[in-house]
């Protein structure tokens, strides 16, 4: 079965504005529904603070591959991004919030998106992006990749929400913000 799975970045003003699409594919499970192993995994990623943790380990290992310091997370970051979350339940759109924040949006068609869905996705983006041009590929967006590794960003809050179709929505909200036109995010 094809899935696919869109998502967005950037904010208004001085910030760039990008709306992209990027096709997945899902891969079953071979671990049968009862078994101890999955129980166990579900357990385990139903408390809060692993919740945290399947957001910031994958930005943070994006993040020391370049040196950079590690993110931190911010309730007051994912008490917004939940907010902002919980308005786009009912229709699931890829519309930003237009804070002050760096922002990482994901739509994923169903229910069964996690948040280090949402950030391997972002983080994929890395091959969009020359350094040495500070630009993304032709027809391509790499700045969902770009503001994860943003070095002045230091916060991180993420949120998640099954949306009234059924589908996934993430959102992950940097402060400060990245994407600055004409600067370099490391």
């Amino acid at each position: 079965m094809e899935v696919r799975a869109l998502f967005s970045c950037g904010a208004l003003g001085t910030f760039l504005l990008f709306f992209c699409s990027f096709p997945f594919h899902s891969l079953s499970d071979s671990i049968h529904e009862n078994s101890p192993k999955l129980l166990s995994r579900r357990l385990l990623t139903a408390t809060p603070g692993n919740i945290v943790k399947q957001y910031l380990v994958p930005h943070n290992l994006e993040r020391s591959k370049l040196g950079l310091p590690p993110l931190k997370w911010s309730k007051k970051l994912a008490n917004f991004a939940s907010s902002w979350a919980h308005r786009r339940q009912q229709d699931c759109a890829l519309i930003h919030s237009n804070s002050d924040y760096g922002e990482n949006l994901f739509w994923g068609s169903g229910k069964d998106w996690k948040s280090g869905d949402a950030v391997a996705a972002w983080t994929e983006e890395k091959s969009y992006y020359n350094y040495e041009t500070n630009s993304c590929s032709h027809n391509k967006d790499c700045l969902h990749y770009t503001q994860i590794v943003w070095r002045q960003s230091r916060k991180v809050g993420c949120a998640r929400v099954a949306c009234r179709s059924g589908d996934t929505f993430i959102t992950c909200n940097y402060d400060p913000h990245g994407n600055v036109i004409g600067e370099k995010p490391f």
